[in-house]
């Protein structure tokens, strides 16, 4: 198969697993709280949102290193 075309689907792979931890994360994250995190984010708690948005950096930086170096 042609390394471009292989590299491209580990990059469409990478990104689906990605969004899955992401979403995993923060289902597990909102079960260890002792609130909703969709409640405090409609009710404009940007702590909360702060919070969600350095996991899912977190994540994100950790899977596309592994993606990353997975393809070498």
């Amino acid at each position: 198969m042609d390394p471009l075309i292989l590299n491209f689907i580990y990059v469409i792979l990478g990104g689906f697993i990605t969004l899955g931890f992401m979403w995993l994360g923060c289902k597990i994250f909102s079960h260890t709280v002792k609130f909703s995190i969709g409640t405090e984010l409609k009710n404009g708690n940007t702590a909360v949102g702060l919070m969600i948005m350095g996991m899912f950096i977190g994540i994100g930086i950790a899977l596309g290193l592994v993606v990353g170096l997975g393809l070498n």
